[in-house]
């Protein structure tokens, strides 16, 4: 697949996401009509759409049937971005910007941002238990009660909540006690969660086998902490114009990244190596494999915004 038909490709997929999207959103109406309206401002702001196209990828992977997997993926892209209204917060990382434009905070203020996150941690939830109405028998039924399990488990203490908590934490202790095994602690659950779940989810939903399951699981970690060194390098070498947010924070908060343990040119190592891996044992998944999911793979991990 070459670069014109990749970008394409992406285009078409991220279309076919936005109007999934917008079929799960809360309407603007009502006396709950403002925390609505912040809510759909958050998820409507852009982005990759990385974590639902993977989802998708992934199930198209195994021979799935698209139709079950749209509120998985759009249950996915809900709990990603309650979470960085959440983190764009004052008492979290306090950013102005994000994906290009004002964060949600600074549009509706701190309450209704806060109240805004909650709305959309709980409309995942509604929405992946609606895929419950879509199941055609008990099979199906069971790959989607597995399949909420892995989505509350990757989202929760035991992935992201637990990984931001360490991340929270760390800021506050001296440089010398974040050390490589809390900084990998971290990776794996704030960033490397939230791409294991939905590569996982979509593979289920297909009919994907345990082992299956366990492989993709150790690919989406590979991607994630490969994903959240390349976002570290960018923090520093990047701009507002290119990435849609600030940079520099990660310095500004005076906090300790793969990057400032390891250095500029281990940590671009790293993320040869990572990638390299994930996508020698993606590869060997399947026959037939996933050309523009390998390829997306690549892009996020090279990726310059």
């Amino acid at each position: 697949m070459n670069f014109e038909e990749f970008q394409a490709r992406l285009s078409e997929e991220s279309a076919q996401i936005e109007e999934i999207l917008r079929r799960y959103l809360p309407k603007e109406e009502g006396y709950a009509k403002t925390v609505a309206e912040a809510a759909n401002y958050s998820v409507l702001a852009g982005g990759k759409r990385l974590r639902p196209m993977l989802l998708l990828e992934c199930c198209r992977l195994f021979g799935g049937e698209e139709e079950l997997a749209a509120p998985f993926m759009a249950a996915i892209e809900f709990i990603h971005t309650y979470s960085l209204v959440h983190d764009d917060l004052p008492c979290m990382d306090n950013d102005e910007y994000r994906r290009g434009r004002k964060t949600t905070h600074a549009v509706y203020g701190e309450g209704m941002a806060v109240l805004a996150g909650d709305a959309l941690l709980n409309l995942a939830f509604e929405t992946a238990a609606s895929a419950f109405s879509l199941a055609k028998d008990a099979a199906q039924l069971g790959r989607m009660a597995r399949a909420l399990q892995i989505l509350s488990e990757k989202s929760g203490i035991r992935g992201m909540i637990g990984g931001q908590c360490a991340d929270t934490q760390a800021e506050e202790f001296p440089p010398e006690r974040v050390t490589q095994e809390l900084l990998l602690y971290i990776h794996e659950n704030k960033t490397a969660a939230m791409i294991e779940s939905p590569m996982m989810i979509g593979a289920l939903l297909a009919g994907a086998d345990e082992e299956k399951l366990a492989a993709l699981e150790r690919i989406g970690s590979r991607i994630g902490l490969a994903f959240q060194i390349r976002d570290d390098i960018l923090d520093l070498t990047g701009s507002l114009q290119e990435l849609g947010k600030q940079t520099g924070s990660d310095l500004k908060n005076n906090k300790v990244t793969y990057v400032s343990l390891n250095g500029m040119e281990q940590s671009e190592k790293e993320v040869r190596r990572l990638s390299e891996e994930a996508l020698e044992e993606l590869r060997g998944l399947t026959e037939q494999g996933n050309e523009f999911l390998e390829c997306l793979v690549e892009d996020l991990i090279t990726r310059r915004k």
